[in-house]
Order: C-alpha cells, then structure tokens, then sequence
C-alpha cells in the first residue's frame, strides 16, 4: 500500500476501510452461501428493514439471480428515505418502501403493515428470509392495538432526548410492537415455516434481539424492565402518553403476552445469523493503519456512555500509550455507541459522534501532529446531514483564525454549527450499511 500523505488521509482511509467490510454487496453474498451450501429453490419471501435494507436486498437478488435459478422469490424492505440503492435493479423483485428514521412517521405503519400481511400469506413449502440492520426500531413501527403512530413519536422523541442508549430504548419499543420483540418470527413460525434472519449488527454486543428491537430473535426483557427504564429516565404521563403505561402495566400483571422468550416451541424454527460486525470494521480500519506504519490500538466496540467524557477518556488513554513512546506514530480505533444528554431548554445541533469529536478538540488544545474523526459508519450522525467529523492541523488552525470557542459550542451542544464554519464535517450520504460508530485518534502521523 502506498504511504498516505497526510492524517486526514489516513483518517479518511481508515473510515472507509472499516465501511467496506461491512458493505451487504460483500459480505450478505459470503453470509448466504454459508447458511444455504446447497443453495434454495422454490418459494421465498423476503422482508427487511433497516438502513440497510435497500443494499441487503439488492444484493440477496443479485445472488439469486446468479446462483439459485430454481428460486422463486418476492419481498419487501423498507429503509431510511434516501437510503435505497443508486442504481435499482432493473425489474426488482424485492420492493423497498421509505421511511422516517429516528422518529417514525405514517409510512413506518404502512410498509410494517404491507410485511406483517406478505407473512400471514406464507405456506409450509416456503423459505422465510429477513434482512435486518439498524434503524429498524423506527422503520418497524407497528404499535399494538390502542396505541397511535402519534403516541410512538412522542415516546421515541423524549427516549431520544432522555440520553437512554439505544438497547434501554429497544426494551420499552419491543413491548409496544405488533413485530418486534420476536414477534415477526412468531407469526412466521406459526404459518409453518422456518425463519432465516441475516444481520448487521449496530449495537453493543451484537445481540439479535437489540438490532432492530429484534424481530426474529428471542427477548430477554420484560413489560416491567420497560417501565423501570421509564422510571429511571423520569418519562411519566406529563411526557408519555398514559395508553403506554396502561399497556405496559397490563402485561407486568399478565393480561398481555410476553416478546418471544428462550423456551417458547417457536425458537427451534428461527435462525439468527449477524453477518456484519463493528468489531470487523474496527480491525479492518487497523489494518489499514498499521500498513501505514503505525501502531494500532482497538480498544473495542462497546464503548458507552456521554460522549464528551469519552473524548476525555480516550485522550488519556492515548497519552498514556505515548508516555512510553513518545514518538510512536499510534491509532486508537474504538466503536460502541456514546450518548448526548441535552437539557429540555437547548435545542443543539450535532450528533455523538461530532459531540465527541468537539469534546477532543477541547481537551487537546495546543497538541502537536494529533487528528481525529469519529462518524457513524451508516453516514448519518444524529439528526444533521453529516457523518460525523474530523480534525486536523488545519482545522484547528482555521478555528483558531475565527475564534472560535470549543467550550461555547459545547455548552449549548452545537458540534455541528462549530465544524461546519471550520470544514470539519464528514459528509458522506447514506452509506447503505450501519455497523455503529467509529472513531480513531492519531498521535505522531507525521
């Protein structure tokens, strides 16, 4: 490989190395030929969400199209709008439906409602396929019977500001869900077919049943581990609709059945396999550093937790490292999922992984040959148009040249506002995978 010429190339590279391996065009094709050797023919419905979707399901019909002749398949996804794939198959079998993602709107309900119906028509002689990637919590809105889109709303906006993590907030979803919580496999299962659910995971652990809230995958939380999660974040009925909480309550006093459990008959039918991984995007980024010359350190995918404290973490950790080399040109590769805890009073712009990076740029100011970018690898970091962002010497200087105050921006939580007068941000577009964030800091890249 050819040595890079600057930190924003390397910071750059890496990014991408990390978002290739996790690519559905590459890995799905590998995933599906491991779980069907002797490939599939016949009947096969396929359904998906997430923000992968539209490239997950692009990418099953281009496999089947050149290795299973035999098969006869249909489906629908249904994805993050502007987040289907650049150039549609001509003729595509498989239909993807858009979406809102964080926030569910109207056509979340109608396309669940579409795949709920494409389920309840399935025959025993049929193959049940589902594509599941992040974002699919949202995109899966389909609320038990009482409970209105406009309840999910403003429930998934105060979880959203409460600084929940997105497993705490796939908890409460999952009880509230005609899908989730195991119950799309369920109704699967009970048409008398067996369940084939292919994963990218986005969460900490990679665990099928906080990916999506899990559709297909048994749920080891209960109604009253839901309420105890409102409880904590204070969302009571001054904030969430009371229907929530009745329904909540009825299935802790067992009026209501429970998500899909470990010994329900059911589990013997339904197969998870999560095929993409941060942990395989994090080595593939070292990699790429380390033919760069440098040391690389991952230090993991489950990082957790505010992300301005993590910044502050992660920059002794570093400094540490360099204690012992000073000259030691280092990456520190880490994934996870951080939050951003935002007072009712300000609206602030930016996601985590730009809080992140502003936090660093605070708490580093005056370090010599140190760069840095965190960005969520599905290319959408909060709210905002962009990825996340970067730093370099150059950036640091042009914030320099304009004043600007790091401390101000971070105090009424504007990452975006600061990075985009200074040309920090990472714009990519969807990237049409999600493997949670990412973020690398370089010591020493000279």
């Amino acid at each position: 490989m050819m040595k890079l010429a600057s930190a924003k190339q390397v910071l750059f590279g890496a990014y991408q190395a990390a978002l290739n391996v996790a690519d559905p065009q590459i890995a799905l094709p590998q995933a599906l030929k491991k779980s069907f050797p002797n490939g599939l023919s016949g009947n096969c419905l396929v359904i998906g969400a997430g923000k992968a979707a539209a490239s997950m399901a692009d990418a099953f019909e281009k496999h089947a199209q050149s290795h299973w002749p035999d098969l006869q398949f249909r489906g629908v996804v249904v994805t993050r709008y502007e987040h289907d794939v650049a150039t549609p198959l001509p003729n595509r079998k498989i239909i993807v439906r858009q979406a809102a993602h964080p926030v569910p709107d109207q056509a979340c309900i109608t396309a669940s409602t579409e795949m709920l119906k494409c389920v309840q028509e399935l025959k025993p002689e049929d193959h049940f396929i589902v594509l599941i990637s992040g974002g699919g919590s949202s995109l899966l809105t389909l609320p038990v019977d009482g409970i209105e889109l406009t309840d999910m709303q403003v429930l998934t906006q105060a979880l959203l500001r409460s600084g929940a993590p997105i497993e705490q907030m796939n908890v409460v979803r999952k009880h509230l869900s005609q899908i989730q919580g195991g119950n799309l496999a369920r109704l699967a299962v009970s048409r008398g077919v067996k369940v084939h659910a292919f994963i990218i995971s986005d969460v900490i652990g990679d665990q099928p049943a906080d990916i999506a809230s899990g559709p297909c995958a048994v749920d080891p939380s209960t109604y009253l581990d839901a309420i105890h999660i409102l409880q904590k974040y204070q969302l009571d009925e001054s904030q969430i609709s009371p229907k929530i909480l009745k329904h909540l309550r009825d299935g802790v006093e067992g009026k209501i059945s429970e998500t899909l459990k470990k010994n329900d008959p059911e589990v013997l039918h339904i197969h998870n396999e999560v095929y993409a991984t941060a942990m395989q995007s994090l080595h593939s980024a070292a990699k790429f550093c380390e033919a760069q010359g440098m040391q690389a350190i991952v230090l993991g995918d489950q990082i957790s937790g505010e992300s301005k404290e993590q910044a502050v973490v992660q920059l002794q950790q570093i400094q540490e490292f360099l204690n012992s080399k000073p000259d030691q040109a280092v990456a520190l590769i880490s994934g996870g999922e951080t939050t951003v805890t935002i007072p009712s009073h300000i609206k602030g712009r930016g996601g985590r992984c730009a809080e992140f990076l502003l936090a660093l740029l605070d708490a580093s100011k005056d370090r010599k040959c140190f760069a840095a970018l965190a960005a969520d690898t599905d290319g959408i970091d909060g709210s905002e148009n962009n990825a996340g962002a970067y730093f370099d010497d150059e950036v640091l200087g042009r914030a320099k040249e304009l004043g600007l105050d790091s401390q101000y921006y971070l105090t009424i939580h504007d990452s975006y506002g600061f990075f985009a007068q200074v040309g920090g941000l990472v714009m990519t577009g969807p990237t049409l995978t999600n493997v949670n964030d990412f973020r690398i800091l370089l010591m020493n890249f000279k």
